[in-house]
């Protein structure tokens, strides 16, 4: 009879704690006029936002993003400790292809039970180690580059010394990605070589390289392919970084005079068929013209949020709110059709998407404060006098950034608080700040938290009339539904 093995000798080897906790990454791509397909909310108890519905038969669905999914990286940026709304500002402004790090909504639970907030999922890439995006000129000695491969393998660039591949930024040794916007992953080099001799098949009739005279490739030099592999990072074009590219987003800084700002802003067909908002009537001499506008171009972002998508009346609503001080992200025809053609947004290729903040720093694309409006004199012991107006437009999210509280013993809510950099702090709303109205009809009685829950439905702009702050020493306590921004329960992207 043989002797009993001990019982540790009969189990399975454990997995790779890292295999589990590996993180997965979702490449995808917007069908024409429409959505990514999966749609996004907040957790009250959550940092890190959760898919809560992917459609069917769509990009999402397709390249595997799935129900509960945590997203921890947009673009290779790590978003795991970024509030919700600079989440969705950096997935709108990804344009057309974004690149998605999630990890299941178990795995994220374990690892948050096992090692706190401090918990870190997300591969995060060094300085540098993006792919390039390298527009060439070919010169009189031509582009500079020849193609070699392997058999069913990847495409690489052998490079001329001193040729304009390589003074365009493309590294030695790098692997060939995208020509174009086009990718090269399941293309023979035959098929290659085709393409790159008739360049309008390849191009279509958006395309810059029509000439054959200039050329636009996503390349990865291999120190990058190594680390990205390591890391298991796709090389993915919503990751490049630009070298000498024909043209750039120009980010428009206006500041209005006494005839406004001189500029007229109209809906048309973009290049892509979509409806986009142009520029027009640049009028000579005045803030639009001084800050660089130029007749035609069309508009990209307000205050760094992505227009696109975005109607006609909802896009003037977002520069009206910023006030006196407007900042424009714009592209001129030539780069229009140039992100077009590669399939990126040209907000990828600007320093930063944060919303810039005005020398008054109360201005942005959510919110306008004013204080030279018309208002009814609300005697109250909580508002002696210092009463001001906000009109608040919902931020990226569609939340407004604060949350309320009601005030024991007084018929008053007020503001518990204010998520940094949303739209209600950037208007200037405080902590204890007092709720006077709310679109113009007074607060003060038994239906108030019933009038406040309709705050998500009504159509912006949402003007409240604050109090000075409250003062110390209320007890407080939070009704049912109060303790949450306002917003909408999930974002379709």
């Amino acid at each position: 009879m043989s002797p009993l093995l001990p019982l540790y000798c009969c189990l399975p080897p454990l997995p790779d704690l890292w295999s589990l906790e590996r993180p997965r990454f979702c490449l995808l791509s917007k069908e024409k006029g429409g959505s990514f397909g999966f749609h996004l909310r907040q957790e009250l108890a959550k940092a890190v936002p959760v898919v809560c519905r992917v459609e069917p038969g769509t990009s999402a669905q397709h390249h595997g993003l799935r129900e509960g999914d945590r997203v921890l990286g947009v673009n290779g940026h790590v978003v795991e400790h970024e509030d919700y709304a600079s989440v969705l500002r950096r997935i709108r402004a990804s344009g057309p292809r974004v690149l998605l790090t999630v990890v299941a909504q178990h795995v994220y639970d374990a690892v948050q039970a096992r090692q706190g907030n401090s918990a870190h999922l997300s591969p995060e890439l060094g300085s540098g180690v993006r792919p390039r995006l390298c527009h060439i000129v070919k010169d009189e000695g031509g582009f500079g580059f020849s193609v070699t491969f392997s058999y069913q393998g990847p495409f690489w660039l052998v490079l001329s010394a001193g040729g304009a591949a390589e003074r365009a930024g493309v590294p030695p040794g790098a692997r060939l990605l995208e020509v174009n916007g086009v990718s090269v992953d399941k293309l023979t080099y035959n098929q290659l070589n085709r393409k790159l001799v008739d360049a309008d098949a390849l191009l279509g009739p958006l395309q810059l390289w029509q000439s054959g005279e200039q050329v636009t490739l996503l390349v990865a030099g291999p120190e990058v392919e190594e680390q990205c592999h390591r890391l298991g990072v796709p090389l993915a074009a919503p990751l490049a970084e630009g070298w000498a590219l024909p043209t750039k987003p120009r980010l428009l800084h206006l500041q209005k005079g006494p005839q406004g700002f001189g500029f007229l802003l109209r809906e048309e067909k973009g290049l892509d068929g979509q409806p986009g908002q142009f520029l027009w009537e640049v009028d000579p001499g005045l803030p639009a013209e001084k800050a660089g506008m130029q007749a035609g171009d069309r508009l990209v972002a307000v205050a760094g949020e992505s227009v696109e998508g975005l109607g006609h009346e909802e896009t003037v609503s977002r520069i009206q709110a910023q006030g006196s001080s407007a900042s424009l992200t714009v592209v001129d025809p030539e780069a229009d059709r140039f992100f077009s053609m590669v399939r990126l947004s040209p907000l990828l290729f600007l320093e930063s998407t944060e919303a810039p903040v005005s020398p008054q720093e109360n201005c942005s694309a959510s919110l306008v404060e004013t204080k030279d409006l018309p208002v009814e004199d609300t005697t109250t012991s909580l508002a002696p006098c210092g009463s001001r107006q906000c009109f608040l437009y919902p931020g990226p999210g569609g939340g407004y950034g604060f949350r309320l509280t009601c005030v024991a013993r007084e018929p008053r809510l007020f503001i518990s608080q204010v998520t940094g950099g949303g739209s209600a702090a950037r208007a200037g709303l405080q902590m204890g700040d007092v709720i006077l109205e709310v679109n113009g009809c007074p607060l003060g009685g038994e239906n108030d938290v019933e009038k406040l829950q309709q705050l998500v439905e009504a159509e912006p702009p949402l003007c409240l009339k604050l109090a000075a702050r409250a003062p110390q020493g209320f007890e407080a306590s939070t009704p049912p539904g109060l303790g949450e921004d306002w917003a909408p329960a999930s974002e379709l992207l």
